[in-house]
């Protein structure tokens, strides 16, 4: 027992001095020269997958001093690369490249590892299992159309080939679709496609099941899969089943690191809405999602805490099914502090290698040493193996080797590789002799000495003179051998000398470090005034290390100079020539050196020139003689005499100061007084270096600062104030973050400032957490209960002493979120288009979090009126703060709604609270869609309609109303009629004839009459035929078409006479002759542009009439445009008599008036007939 007690005492100081452990330098010159066992740097992963079509490349690279030669087994064997003459090891390596060209690459397959070896070890690889890629096709099979019934499940088998690597399953039809997926048909894990039930519309001919195999990128197809659904006989609704997983539980395993995948897919009509719960507590934040309509629980980055028991359920509106699914999580070995580490020993030192592993179930770890079992290895008495770590005591030279750690058990194994290197190596400083650092004073400063040794060397620091070792105050030695001053001054230039030493020797290395004086601007520009076209000259006076080389820039308005040859830049100042408005702005001159910079502002106004005013108004000169008295440890007494006020009286004086110790160059304003007063009592902040300066200010501005005064050092002191805006929030479900504004370095009053951070839970009872910290303004506290209230308080503390008590403020720790639905979820539909909805506000313990209020999400299912199909996205309603209900608004009337409420926080929403369904009340319907009229005869009319687009609830009838309208535009009488829902047209009777009615038609439902459709028509009579046109006057009952009808009457008249008149001095032709030879003649019309009725064809010319056409029988057929005095009447039989008379009566028109049979008489009508006919027809 006591030997067990010293061997653990013996391993933690082992440890402590492996924390300390000699790195192997980086400098490629120093590796060139150390002795190094072989260290694998490259090698294929250990599953590694080919693609036959290309050469096989096994890589393996290592290094090593000298540089190590590398051998192959294959299955546990020697595989002489020499014999087989497709395998060639490329130069420097052992990566072998396997030419496949002459043999399959299948030949190849195997378990390969690799050896890297040298006269200082041998290190291996893990095991490289070669597997050539396979992507076999399906198997031909001929598939049945499958037949089923509407409503029932079914389950469409995919079984794919199985290949290398397993292929990606996907369905899709012939046009290479995918085929859509919902909730009620989903794809399962396996790749078979399921259907919760079937509907009609999943008949198709086309459902093809798709294999990719990744590696190869190649497609597989199955053959097409018919399915026909019938609806002969309807299958009753039915509560769920699961289709899989089988039975009311199973178990799954899942190993650590991977993808946990769940799967439930149920059966059922209608079809069930899947949901998941972990029985034994949450599902892990961020690492779980849904997949597949919620039919797939998908954890990423699987863990041992979620192992348990998952349930998921299955329901519809006739009951519910639960299955539990018991996952365990196991776990191949993994790294608990990292694969172990080479060590570079020193003769005579100790060290442990520390190969820490674990996987469950255990595994078992087992060493090798330079590729052999360590039992089997030569005895090395100063090495002893316990369990997962080697000891070395006393380690010797000779006792360098690699050794392997193997950790496995019965889901995978690992394997790493750790040399130990004993060297005896003289020490070395790494870091370039005679270096130059160089440093602004006042600033930090570090000097580096990397340096390497086998021991570890002991590293000195020495100065100039090498009186003392640098250690302590102002100097800081870092554990690298760097060399740090916190303030660097004058003094600390000058020669470094780094002292590197062990028991086999001891390295100098030189440096110099100088400390640069800053760069400061003298004489700053000033604020200038200048009319318009005169010139200015910016004044800039730097001084700045001699050693250093200044750059000058000048900046306007923060950007670049205009290139403007007006402007001129010398080496300390700018001059603008020929000012203009676009010149006015601020500039600045901007000094740059290597080490630093420094920059100073002024503005220029441009005004407009002006006579010389007979008084000449200026800024005032600056103050002078600067006096301090009454000096005491935070305040002083400063007097001055002003300076000229060049005929404008001084407003006030403006005292600045500089704080050479803080913020050494820059001049902040402390106070102003009246121009009438030349003293100031000031108070002062201790810890501050104080130069004043003074600037007096008339009505042109201010003056020229005064000359500093003398140097006032007020001495340190404890805090007067402690950080404002504490402020405590979680950034983490289990953190909390303490934040406040921290002191300037005029506030923290002496050096050394630090804040005292302090928190405790609020409402419990437990003591203050303390923590200080320095150059922060924020701490995090890890391991916080989830949104707990919590007390803080922050105080400044310096090395003088503690700041006031401070205040206590408040926050809060990490939100998560929330872990609860609402209850008691109800809604009320108010009206058609208004819902309330209620619920129970959830615990607040419950929400976790800050309550930001609740969400409402509503979605239209459908329009319960089967001509309005609607699907609307779902629409959100956020209800800030604690409310318990909340109004629904816009809702579609005579509609059927589902939705759901969830809490949210100001980390996200919470659990979605059961979704339920209401629907809303019929409403007024909207307008019918179109009012036409149609079908009209001579006391009647038709109306034709379109019911309305938005029906909102069941149409119960229509209403039409219809009235008179007179030539005034005075409505009549109102007729009311009432149609049936079914109704699209009626036929109006005994309507009044050239009259003009207006019509109204609205629809109704059980909620009332909705809007109107209006529609107007007149009635024309005209010789026994109606017209109807929509909102037209009959113009043939104007005085004014009268009167112009008779005019072009009596017009036609006097051109007929004259014609007539002509054609008889011609010749005769006698009616008798006319009448004998055709007893039917066709009248024809008079043509408007020789003044004539149309002629009649004799015996020797058959020519068609002008404005007719001559079809292909012979007969001659009027023109659609030529308007025959036949027309007009209602018979085709009109004749002359022998003595002219016109004897056709108005019976109907002949159709024999279309053709003109055998010779017509040459004989021209009389002119008094013809009047007579035209009397007729006008």
């Amino acid at each position: 027992m006591m030997e067990r007690r010293m061997d653990t005492a013996l391993l933690v100081l082992l440890m402590g001095h492996l924390a300390a452990a000699l790195e192997v330098p980086l400098d490629p010159k120093v590796l060139e020269e150390l002795p190094q066992p072989p260290t694998i740097t490259h090698q294929s992963p250990k599953d590694y997958i080919i693609d036959p079509r290309e050469n096989i490349v096994i890589h393996c690279d290592a290094k090593g001093k000298p540089h190590p030669s590398f051998s192959w087994t294959r299955n546990g064997t020697h595989f002489d690369i020499d014999e087989d003459a497709n395998v060639v090891m490329r130069p420097h390596s052992g990566t072998l490249v396997v030419d496949i060209s002459r043999e399959k690459a299948d030949h190849y397959e195997g378990v390969y590892q690799c050896t890297a070896r040298n006269k200082h070890g041998t290190a291996v690889s893990h095991n490289i299992v070669i597997r050539q890629s396979r992507s076999p096709l399906w198997s031909k099979e001929r598939i049945k159309p499958i037949v089923v019934q509407e409503g029932v499940s079914l389950v469409l088998p995919c079984r794919p080939p199985a290949g290398l690597p397993p292929p990606i399953i996907f369905w899709m039809d012939n046009n290479f679709q995918r085929l859509p997926q919902s909730s009620r048909v989903s794809q399962s894990l396996n790749g078979d496609l399921y259907f919760s039930n079937v509907l009609r519309e999943d008949s198709r001919n086309d459902y093809i099941c798709y294999a990719r195999f990744p590696h190869t990128q190649t497609i597989q197809q199955k053959q097409p899969i018919t399915v026909k659904v019938l609806n002969q006989d309807p299958v009753d609704e039915r509560k769920p089943t699961f289709l899989i997983p089988s039975g009311s539980s199973s178990s799954q395993t899942v190993l650590r690191g991977q993808v946990l995948e769940l799967e439930c897919i149920a059966e059922g009509l209608p079809t069930p809405e899947i949901y998941w719960t972990k029985v034994s507590g949450d599902l892990p934040a961020q690492r779980w999602s849904f997949l597949y309509y919620k039919k797939n629980l998908r954890i990423v980055n699987a863990s041992a805490s979620d192992a348990g028991d998952y349930r998921c359920g299955a329901k519809n509106k006739l009951g519910s099914v639960h299955h539990t699914i018991h996952v365990s999580v196991k776990a191949s070995p993994y790294w608990i502090s990292g694969a172990p580490r080479n060590l570079v020993l020193a003769p005579g030192e100790n060290g442990v290698l520390t190969c820490r592993a674990s996987g469950t179930p255990k595994p078992s770890i087992t060493w090798l040493m330079n590729g052999i079992p360590i039992e089997n290895s030569p005895k090395d008495l100063s090495r002893k193996v316990e369990d997962d770590t080697i000891i070395f005591t006393d380690i010797q030279m000779g006792s360098s080797a690699v050794y392997q750690c193997n950790v496995s058990n019965g889901h995978g194994y690992l394997m790493a590789n750790a040399f130990v290197n004993v060297l005896s190596e003289p020490p070395r400083v790494l870091t370039p002799a005679d270096k130059v650092y160089q440093v602004i004073k006042n600033h930090r400063a570090r000097i580096d000495c990397a340096f390497f040794g086998s021991p570890i060397p002991k590293i000195t620091w020495f100065k100039d003179s090498r009186s003392s070792t640098l250690d302590g105050d102002p100097y800081i030695q870092h554990d690298n051998g760097t060399l740090e001053i916190h303030t660097a001054q004058a003094r600390n230039s000058g020669k470094y000398t780094c002292a590197a030493r062990n028991m086999l020797g001891i390295f100098e290395n030189h440096v110099y470090l100088e400390v640069k004086e800053p760069t400061r601007i003298l004489k700053q520009p000033e604020y200038k005034v200048v009319q318009r076209g005169r010139s200015v000259v910016f004044e800039c006076k730097v001084k700045h290390d001699p050693t250093l080389v200044p750059t000058m820039t000048w900046l306007k308005d923060d950007g670049e100079l205009p290139d403007d040859e007006r402007l001129i830049v010398d080496s300390d100042s700018l001059t603008i020539t020929d000012v203009t408005e676009s010149d006015g702005g601020v500039y600045t001159c901007v000094m740059n050196t290597t080490l630093d910079h420094d920059s100073a502002s002024a503005e220029l106004t441009v005004v407009e020139a002006t006579p010389t005013p007979a008084v000449v108004y200026e800024r005032p000169d600056p103050p002078t003689d600067l006096e301090l008295t009454d000096q005491k440890k935070r305040s002083v007494q400063l007097t001055w005499t002003p300076g000229d006020e060049h005929n404008s009286p001084i407003q006030k004086f403006l005292i600045q100061y500089d704080d050479s110790l803080h913020h050494r160059g820059h001049w902040h304003n402390l106070t102003e007084v009246p121009g009438t007063r030349t003293t100031a009592h000031l108070k002062l902040s201790p810890y501050v270096h104080h130069t004043f300066r003074v600037l007096a200010l008339n009505a042109m501005g201010f003056s020229r600062p005064s000359f500093p005064s003398r140097m006032f050092k007020t001495e340190p002191a404890a805090p007067d104030e402690n950080p404002k805006d504490v402020e405590g929030f979680g950034t983490e479900h289990d953190n909390l973050v303490i934040s406040w504004k921290p002191l300037t370095g005029l506030q923290s009053n002496g050096p050394g400032l630090r804040y005292r951070v302090m928190w405790r839970q609020k409402a419990v009872e437990s003591d203050w957490s303390t923590v200080t910290v320095s150059n922060n303004s924020r701490f995090v506290v890890s391991g916080t209960p989830t949104f707990v209230p919590y007390e803080l308080k922050v105080q400044a503390v310096n090395d003088h002493g503690v700041g006031p008590e401070p205040d206590i403020a408040h926050g809060y720790s990490g939100e998560d979120l929330p872990v609860a639905a609402p209850e008691n979820v109800q809604l009320v539909v108010l009206n058609s288009t208004l819902a309330e909805v209620h619920w129970d506000p959830v615990p607040h313990k419950l929400i976790r979090g800050h309550l930001k209020g609740y969400k409402v999400y509503y979605w239209k299912e459908r329009s319960l009126h089967k001509h309005n199909p609607f699907h609307m996205e779902k629409l959100i309603l956020m209800f800030s703060g604690n409310h318990s209900h909340g109004m629904v608004p816009g809702l579609h009337p005579f509609s059927l709604y589902s939705f759901n409420v969830r809490v949210y926080n100001g980390k996200g929403e919470g659990p979605v609270s059961p979704t339920q369904q209401f629907e809303t009340p019929e409403g007024v319907p909207g307008a019918p869609t179109s009012l036409i009229v149609t079908n009209s005869n001579l006391d009647t009319l038709t109306l034709e309609w379109s019911p309305p687009h938005d029906r909102k609830g069941r149409i119960t009838g229509y209403t039409l109303k219809y009235q008179p309208v007179n030539n005034s535009n005075e409505l009549g009488p109102v007729e009311e009629l009432a149609l049936l829902a079914n109704e699209t047209s009626v036929t109006l009777p005994n309507l009044k004839y050239s009259t003009r009615y207006k019509f109204y038609l609205n629809a109704k439902t059980v909620k009332g009459e909705g809007p109107v459709i209006s529609q107007e028509a007149v009635t024309i009579v005209d010789e026994g035929k109606m017209s109807v046109a929509s909102r037209q006057v009959d113009i043939a009952t104007q005085g004014w078409f009268i009167g112009l009808m008779c005019a072009i009457a009596l017009l036609i008249l006097i051109l007929l006479i004259i014609c007539f008149i002509q054609r008889n001095k011609g010749g005769k032709y006698p009616v008798k002759e006319k009448e004998d030879a055709h007893t039917d003649p066709e009248f024809q019309p008079m043509k408007e542009d020789d003044c004539t009725f149309g002629e009649y064809s004799d015996n020797e010319d058959h020519k068609p009439l002008k404005g007719s056409r001559t079809p292909s029988n012979g007969t001659v057929k009027r023109d659609d445009s030529d308007d025959s005095l036949v027309d007009y009447g209602e018979g085709g039989d009109g004749q002359f008599n022998e003595d002219g008379s016109f004897i056709g009566q108005y019976s109907g028109k002949s159709g024999s008036r279309d053709t003109a049979v055998g010779h017509e008489s040459s004989e021209a009508p009389s002119p008094i007939n013809a009047m007579n006919s035209l009397n007729s027809f006008v």
